[in-house]
């Protein structure tokens, strides 16, 4: 069982940035993949991007591409996403996902879940 807890969402105005973080318990952190969703109102979850269990791996999303960076830190249990030129169409609640496998972006795949953290991006 993995535990995870977001933080860092907030109101910003756009062309701003945000750094989320996402603190995972219970097991050893390098095993799990790691991904990044959104979910805006009345539409899907997708998923912004992902990063393997040593790091050496990651996905962005073309709608975020050169723009967000998502990272990891296994020695403190963290995986973050780093969120530059934000724009009104990224405002969605953001949630951190683990999955035991290696790397995937699936979101079938992702096996637990954080609370997510809600980022507006004000116009």
């Amino acid at each position: 069982q993995v535990q995870l807890a977001e933080s860092g969402g907030g109101l910003v105005q756009t062309g701003g940035s945000l750094r989320l973080s996402c603190v995972a318990a219970g097991r050893t952190f390098s095993d799990y993949g790691m991904g990044w969703f959104r979910q805006a109102p009345g539409k899907e979850r997708e998923i912004v991007a992902a990063i393997s269990g040593s790091g050496g791996r990651t996905y962005r999303a073309d709608s975020v591409w050169g723009r967000f960076m998502v990272s990891r830190d296994n020695t403190v249990n963290t995986v973050y996403l780093q969120m530059n030129n934000l724009k009104p169409e990224d405002d969605a609640v953001y949630y951190c996902a683990a999955t035991i496998r290696t790397y995937t972006t699936r979101i079938d795949e992702y096996n637990y879940w954080g609370q997510g953290t809600q980022v507006t991006v004000s116009s």
